[in-house]
């Protein structure tokens, strides 16, 4: 774990600079919709297991990721192939799978507020990886909310006797949450920085990964505790490409010191291109329409053809982002 411990020290210590980003290749869909986690093929079939683990492969070869996110599974199976042994990258699990992420073809899951729920068994995962995910939704609701932090307290205490980092995943809840006169990102904010308070910093997570809604809410977060609590933002859910690397952007230059990339979500070409193009935005400080442009000829000198043409694909349909990329220029 040499190359994000080094990352996250310096980011600790004031001496963040863009080649200290930190990018998490999350490919842990298996874990949450079954087998159309692999998405299509060019033939509008789903792909198999075997080819969806194919990504994971490429990604760790091309060492563009610092962190590889997977189900127990594919980590296990990562492992007897013996995949990180000649990469920097980080394997790291996810470690619960609460109901709200269960996006099964017909499940109504996400459609009510989540119950917390483990599948994995850290003792299986201990073997693999001594990193992990856990991800919570916060909804303003007294039971539901007290149910999400006792079991991460529980979380916690199994997680430090075993000696398993973690880093934490504080989503948007999918169902309407009242906040009154308060924006949902302060009132998110709010419940994470008064959770952590009571966290020691032995069990604390090494990070954790919010939604983005805009340079207020970002700023608030990254300036809150900057030596104890490093902030980011969760992959880029929808959009083109010149959205998610504008959220990628305008994120940074408020404080985010790492992004998530999941292939199915962000629903790119090619996931090794696509950090390529993450690490371009980032670490040269291209454009999100310069980046988007090199990646499509990118793909186009690879044989892959994009899901979009580029004059879509250089768009910016977000509201919030085009209205900040506006103000910017």
């Amino acid at each position: 774990m040499r190359r994000i411990d080094e990352k996250l020290a310096k980011i600790a210590a004031g001496n963040y600079g863009p080649r200290d980003f930190i990018i998490t290749f999350a490919k842990d869909a298996d874990l949450l919709r079954g087998c159309s986690a692999s998405g299509l093929d060019a033939m509008g079939q789903g792909r198999s297991l075997s080819s969806y683990r194919s990504d994971v492969r490429r990604v760790i070869e091309s060492d563009l990721a610092d962190i590889v996110l997977t189900s127990l599974s594919t980590a296990e199976a990562l492992a007897d192939d013996g995949a990180y042994l000649r990469s920097n990258a980080t394997p790291a699990v996810r470690l619960n799978d609460p109901t709200e992420s269960w996006r099964v073809r017909g499940g109504a899951y996400v459609t009510a507020q989540g119950l917390p729920f483990r599948s994995s068994r850290f003792d299986a995962v201990k073997p693999v990886a001594s990193l992990g995910l856990y991800g919570m939704t916060f909804y303003n609701d007294p039971a539901r909310d007290h149910a999400t932090l006792a079991a991460y307290t529980e979380f916690r205490d199994i997680a430090g006797r075993v000696g398993i980092r973690h880093f934490l995943q504080v989503s948007d809840p999918c169902v309407a949450v009242e906040t009154g006169e308060a924006k949902p990102e302060g009132y998110r904010n709010d419940m994470l920085a008064r959770m952590l308070a009571g966290i020691a910093r032995r069990e604390r997570p090494m990070f954790v990964e919010t939604e983005y809604h805009g340079p207020a809410a970002m700023e608030e977060l990254a300036s809150w505790d900057p030596s104890r609590l490093v902030v980011g933002i969760t992959s880029c859910t929808e959009g083109t490409t010149r959205d998610c690397l504008e959220r990628l952007a305008q994120a940074e230059k408020h404080g985010a010191r790492l992004c998530g990339l999941s292939r199915s979500s962000a629903d790119c070409d090619d996931p090794v291109l696509m950090l390529t193009a993450m690490r371009r935005v980032v670490h040269d400080g291209a454009s999100s329409f310069e980046a988007v442009r090199i990646y499509h000829d990118e793909l186009t000198a690879a044989g892959v053809t994009p899901r979009r043409a580029l004059q879509d694909d250089v768009e910016l349909t977000n509201p919030l982002l085009k209205a900040h990329a506006a103000k910017a220029a």
